[in-house]
């Protein structure tokens, strides 16, 4: 019964479905339709009742809804007259579509209900964090109140606009049926598509598209699809770097204190920072990544990398060499644009203009001073930190330009030395090699993709940049060759990526954000993204920034593992160095050495202060007597015994002694009082300190020292104040009591047997050695030895005929002695008998004072009774004990100076200098050197290196 009703309704809806049949003008016999449908809704129809199949049922003619092709099947003739044949196949469709209705339904309920229930099993599994809510800093909580959430809804794009990115549906699927009908035309299946009448043509006329402007279409609604999103995305970029800059402006203004760490890119600079002092032999800090951009000189390097830090931060200058040695450049991101360098704590903004200057000025001093004299380039490194939103992390080294020919003004070694530092860190086997290219000028003529191609054969590291893409398209005839450089063609040099940038129109004064608009203007309008030559991510400084980032970071995750136990290896050797020679010192590396001299130093500088004042006077009065007794005894004492009676003595003594005051004796001792705080302070420094000796620090104390003494200098107002007290000592001729003549008798006695001692020594000089001497030591006299002892002896009977004779030779008495010299052959000449003379009449005066000295001890009574009705005279003792006095207080004038004073100049100079040698690296390398100070300053290094590394490492992971 209910096979009936069913197959009673089917026939029904076939016969409706056959009257509506678009195309179908008149009744077709049911005998004319497909065996299939025949079979399934007609099984009741008389006529069909011969011609049915017996062994087939309704359960397998059913299952050719779903798997059996619909075909044409061979009948047997009918015989009931003719009946048209023809394809029925909106039935079958629409069962399927009928059929895949419930499926998906039947699937959304059960989805639906499966997804609930994991959310439900989720939402279970997840802890209760109400309990750490004090985690959370207390401002985000309180975020609506610092910014208007509000604003940045509206801000965000609505749905409409996404709808809008979104392709056009309708279009590509009209696009794709016909290309569906271009290539079904013709085919058997053709009625499957539309159904076909004898009489007429198609219902439908679509329209014939070439495939060509199908493409272009296509590809121009791409490319406007992709702008559109990235200028959003732009947007919404710069809508998170304000918020992000006012959430760490807050953190500043002290809404929530917390120490924040350092981030990645700014501990991987301060380990190529450290790597790049580290000692060249070992051959190691050249394996961490870091960017190196190479190119030609004027290929547009510096503007690529100021397009990538966001600010024009290099000195710029036309056809001028301006990069004279590498500047290591790290991005990284920051609430504020600012630059900064390594070794200074000044900032730098580069939002203002006033700033950028100074940077650029600041930039090329530093290259200027790197240069050594006679050279035009240096490999000496400058290190910058770029900081700002938005900004890309990674570490850049930009190179000098690489030159063909050497120009007026360059040193004839300039090309050799610029492709030295090139290869130097482009052979680094984890560097990324960014090789610009200059597109408006023939890239055959290129001389760096030939470098960049011998350091990187299989371009595995390297990133080609074309720059000037918009003068290359206007001058060049063909575009189809821009393509052919950016892929490499024109030359044999592989690259991991191909890029093509504008950068600018020519103009330094440009800012970036007119650079950036007008290469977005560029790329949008260009033919070479309209006509595939160039792909979307292929161009503008951006993608170039982002793809540079990408693949510096993952070079660096491949390779700093490896680099770390590599240093790892060299700490234990050098340990294990250290433990050998070295097994009971620390390892003090040349700033520790230096810290520990200095402490020496200064504690040797204070134990000037600890000196007694009796030593102090004691060698001021020793060392000034040294320097001014010649002029005493040959100029004052001297001229002044030669006068007749004590009156003139006097008057002669007062006025040489003024005289002497007046201009030579202050500043005679200020030079003492200085060489003699030099000599302590010598002594000092350079005493032994027996086992707590350390040789190895006496260089740097001899330089100390020198620069420390050629820095001093002498209070001027000292000469002056010493000048009035030295002239009131002298003018003071009262000996208060025995023991002070007793004391000026001995000082006299020593002065004078020192100067006989000394005219001894002349003499003999002059005469050669006498009788006993050569028959002991077999010497003999020269002949003008001869001469002048038998002038002595002739000169030695004129004084004892007369002891009281002057200090000067008359002419005629010159003359006496010359005759009878001649008359024993001796000839001489008259300054020789003067020479002779003056030596022999001091020896005879000096002996003759020594005698008036003996005689002179018992002289102070009379001396307090100025010496009336006394045939004795002792006014040179008077003389002495006023040169005594002098120096005494002189000495105790000098040491009040140098205790109160000039130590403490001295110790400043001493500190100054100290300070000055601390920050000049050279001077301490110059200063503390050897083996054990190499070896100590390696190890320091090497696991100053391994600390950052692992630190960095860990830091990588957590950041995974």
């Amino acid at each position: 019964m209910w096979r009936a009703r069913q197959a009673a309704v089917a026939c029904e809806v076939c016969q409706s479905l056959v009257k509506h049949s678009s195309g179908i003008q008149r009744n077709l016999p049911l005998q004319k339709l497909h065996l299939v449908s025949r079979s399934i809704y007609h099984s009741h129809h008389p006529a069909l009742k011969l011609q049915r199949p017996q062994l087939r049922t309704s359960c397998q003619q059913f299952s050719s809804l779903t798997n059996l092709p619909l075909h044409k099947l061979k009948l047997s003739p009918i015989k009931y007259g003719y009946q048209p044949r023809r394809n029925f196949w909106p039935a079958r469709l629409a069962a399927r579509l009928l059929k895949l209705r419930y499926i998906i339904l039947g699937s959304a309920v059960g989805g639906g209900y499966t997804a609930k229930k994991t959310f439900d099993e989720w939402k279970d599994m997840i802890p209760d964090l109400s309990d750490y809510k004090w985690i959370v800093p207390d401002f985000i909580w309180e975020i609506d109140e610092y910014i208007d959430l509000e604003k940045i809804r509206k801000t965000l794009p609505s749905s409409e606009d996404l709808a809008k990115l979104a392709p056009d549906l309708d279009k590509i699927a009209e696009s794709l049926n016909l290309l569906k009908d271009f290539f079904t035309a013709g085919s058997p299946g053709e009625t499957a598509f539309r159904a076909t009448d004898h009489g007429s043509e198609s219902d439908k006329h679509y329209k014939k598209v070439s495939d060509k402007e199908k493409i272009d279409q296509l590809q121009e609604e791409l490319l406007h699809t992709q702008l559109k999103y990235q200028r959003i995305l732009e947007r919404l970029e710069k809508e998170n770097k304000e918020l992000r800059k006012l959430v760490l402006q807050k953190d500043d203004k002290g809404i929530h204190h917390r120490k924040l760490k350092k981030s990645l890119i700014d501990m991987y600079s301060e380990v190529l920072d450290v790597l790049s002092d580290y000692d060249a032999s070992y051959n190691t800090q050249d394996h961490l990544p870091r960017v190196v951009v190479v190119g030609d000189q004027s290929a547009g390097k510096t503007s690529v990398l100021e397009m990538i830090a966001q600010a024009r931060i290099f000195p710029r200058g036309s056809g001028e060499m301006m990069t004279r040695s590498p500047v290591k450049v790290t991005l990284s991101e920051g609430p504020h644009h600012v630059a900064l360098f390594k070794d200074s704590s000044r900032e730098f903004d580069l939002t203002k203009e006033e700033d950028l200057a100074a940077l650029r000025h600041e930039i090329e001093l530093r290259m200027r001073k790197n240069v050594k004299e006679g050279c035009t380039v240096s490999p000496e490194t400058i290190s910058l930190n770029v900081k700002g939103p938005g900004l890309q992390r990674m570490v850049l080294v930009d190179l000098p330009g690489v030159i063909n020919t050497v120009t007026s003004g360059m040193a004839p070694d300039t090309k050799e030395m610029i492709f030295s530092i090139s290869k130097a860190y482009m052979q680094n086997p984890n560097a990324i090699i960014l090789c610009i290219q200059d597109g408006s000028v023939d890239a055959e003529r290129s001389i760096v993709t030939d470098l960049v191609s011998q350091m990187d054969p299989h371009g595995r590291r390297t990133i080609f940049v074309l720059t000037k893409v918009d003068l290359a398209e206007k001058n060049v005839a063909s575009p189809s060759r821009i393509q052919q450089i950016i892929e490499g063609k024109l030359f044999p040099m592989k690259a991991l990526g191909y890029f093509a940038v504008v950068t600018g129109k020519g103009n330094s004064a440009e800012s970036i954000e007119a650079i950036r608009e007008y290469e977005e203007e560029f790329f949008q309008n260009s033919k070479l993204l309209k006509t595939s030559m160039l792909k979307a991510h292929q161009v503008t400084t951006r993608n170039l920034s982002l793809a540079v980032s990408d693949c510096f970071w993952k070079m660096v995750r491949e390779s700093v593992e490896q680099q770390a136990d590599s240093f790892k290896a060299t700490r234990f050797n050098l340990e294990t160095e250290w433990k050998n020679n070295y097994p009971r010192l620390r390892e003090l590396d040349r700033n520790e050495l230096f810290e520990k001299a200095k402490n020496e130093i200064l504690d040797e500088v204070i134990s000037l202060s600890q000196v007694t004042p009796k030593h102090w006077e004691e060698i001021l009065q020793q060392s000034l007597w040294e320097r001014v007794s010649t002029h005493v005894i040959e100029n004052i004492y001297l001229p002044a015994a030669q006068t007749m009676n004590s009156g003139t003595f006097n008057t002669t003594v007062d006025i040489k002694l003024k005289q002497w005051t007046d201009k030579q004796l202050p500043n005679k001792a200020v030079e003492v009082a200085w060489e003699t705080l030099q000599e302590e302070f010598s002594r000092f420094m350079t005493e032994p300190k027996g086992k707590e000796h350390d040789d190895i620090f006496d260089k740097l104390k001899e330089a100390v020292k020198e620069e420390s003494v050629k820095r001093h200098k002498w209070n001027d107002f000292a000469e002056d104040s010493l000048r009035v007290i030295q002239h009131n000592a002298l003018e003071d001729r009262s000996i208060s009591d025995k023991q002070q003549w007793d004391a000026a008798i001995y000082f006299m006695e020593e002065a004078l047997q020192a100067r006989l001692k000394d005219t001894e020594n002349a003499i003999e000089n002059m005469i050669g050695p006498d009788w006993k001497k050569r028959w002991l030591y077999w010497k003999n006299r020269t002949q003008e030895q001869s001469v002048h002892n038998e002038t002595k002896n002739e000169l030695e009977k004129m004084l004892k005929c007369n002891e009281e004779h002057p200090a000067y030779l008359a002419s005629d008495e010159i003359t006496t002695v010359r005759k009878n010299l001649e008359s024993r052959g001796v000839e001489v000449d008259p300054s020789l008998i003067k020479d002779t003379w003056h030596q022999v009449y001091r020896r005879h005066f000096l002996k003759t004072a020594l005698n008036h000295c003996n005689l002179c001890r018992r002289g102070f009574y009379y001396y307090q009774r100025h010496f009336i009705d006394s045939e004795l005279e002792c006014n040179d003792v008077v003389l002495f004990w006023r040169i005594q006095r002098m120096l005494a207080i002189t000495a105790n004038t000098l040491r009040q100076q140098l205790t109160n004073t000039e130590v403490r100049r001295l110790e400043k100079n001493v500190k100054e200098v100290l300070e000055d040698f601390a920050e000049d690296g050279e001077k301490k390398i110059k200063l503390l050197t050897g083996k054990r100070v190499q070896l100590a300053e390696d190890l320091k290094k090497v696991r100053e290196i391994q600390e950052k590394l692992d630190a960095f490492i860990e830091a990588l992971h957590q950041e995974k």
